[in-house]
């Protein structure tokens, strides 16, 4: 596949206006990284520590900000745009659209579809899909091989659901949503109550919400309400098996990495990010715009924005087995430290008096 540069440009003015320097009849023929793109590669460069393999990179154009424009020109052909990640982004959505045009609707004779199910004009429904009485599908979705949607479950427009996703009784997903393979939304929430030495089951009668132009990873899943619905706003991207436990409520256009997980009834605000493999204890609350690093535990609601930390750095293992037993003499080591403190004080307090006294 190949498309000429002034085309792509011309493309992506809408969303992102952008000035080509140099030949526009360059024809493109793939996305490269900036070190091993060749001279039909487009690319870009959008941080300035990678200013130094500008010159190197054999690109046939590259993508830079205002502020390298001339070091790209002395490269050769680039664009300049104002936000060139943002640009490259656009770029491998318009690159995809050409490779994979979107397949005509059809409905697979093997889905098994309930006659109480609604589902709009230009829906894709693939092999083995099971769609439930009064299941909803909105206008252009697209369902995905064995897939399961539950009762007076809703899918909203232009959404696709990968391979295997499940959307349980009830639970909504909103329009221009993806969801990847084997996601469970829906299941119930982990709710027990201890009677007898037993655990006594809590039936989750919540559902959960997610809003428009959300996108969920493989195997994530997002447990429904135990009263209250779980809501997932716009716009939020949560990685690969990612854990959204019940009636956790995250906000829009937050993003979770891969193995994070949100204990129950927590609420994460909105523009938050939380890193890979990082946990949010349940009943917390993260104030918009809160920074979570990888691997950290959140143990204390977070009401400012900014970037967090809560993680013990690697050590090898004798060093981290002295670090720990350390730790656990911090409370006895403070309260010495207090004790120890008093006494001076006091000794200092008998020094003044003593040298006051005639």
């Amino acid at each position: 596949m190949t498309l000429r540069l002034a085309d792509i440009v011309q493309a992506l003015a809408d969303k992102a206006p952008a000035e080509l320097l140099g030949n526009p009849d360059l024809l493109i023929e793939r996305l490269s990284p900036l070190e091993t793109a060749g001279p039909q590669d487009l690319t870009f460069l959008s941080h300035p520590k990678y200013l130094s393999q500008l010159a190197r990179s054999g690109a046939g154009c590259v993508v830079v900000a205002p502020s390298m424009r001339e070091a790209a020109l002395q490269r050769g052909a680039c664009i300049v745009a104002a936000d060139p990640y943002y640009y490259f982004a656009l770029l491998t959505q318009l690159w995809k659209r050409a490779q994979a045009p979107a397949a005509a609707a059809q409905i697979h004779p093997s889905a098994c579809i309930d006659p109480g199910a609604m589902l709009a004009p230009g829906v894709s429904v693939g092999a083995f899909v099971c769609i439930d009485a009064g299941a909803v599908i909105g206008a252009g979705a697209s369902i995905g091989a064995h897939c399961v949607i539950g009762r007076d479950a809703v899918v909203g427009a232009q959404t696709r659901l990968s391979a295997r996703v499940t959307l349980a009784d009830g639970c909504r997903i909103g329009e221009r949503c993806i969801v990847h393979p084997g996601a469970v939304i829906g299941a119930d929430g982990f709710g027990f109550a201890p009677h007898g030495g037993q655990w006594v089951k809590i039936e989750q009668l919540g559902a959960v919400q997610i809003g428009n132009d959300v996108e969920i990873g493989a195997n994530t899943c997002i447990d429904r309400g135990a009263l209250n619905d779980t809501v997932i706003e716009d716009g939020v991207k949560l990685d690969n098996l990612v854990q959204i436990a019940h009636n956790v409520r995250v906000g829009a256009h937050s993003a979770m990495a891969g193995c994070a997980g949100v204990a129950g009834s927590a609420t994460i605000g909105k523009h938050c990010t939380v890193g890979g493999g990082a946990i949010v204890l349940g009943h917390l609350r993260l104030a918009d715009g809160v920074h979570v690093s990888a691997a950290s535990t959140v143990t204390r609601s977070l009401l400012k924005p900014g970037q967090y930390t809560g993680l013990f750095p690697i050590d090898d293992n004798a060093a981290w087995e002295k670090n720990a037993a350390t730790l656990k003499q911090l409370h006895a080591l403070r309260e010495r430290l207090k004790q120890a403190e008093k006494a001076l004080l006091q000794l200092q307090i008998l020094q003044a008096t003593s040298e006051e006294k005639p």
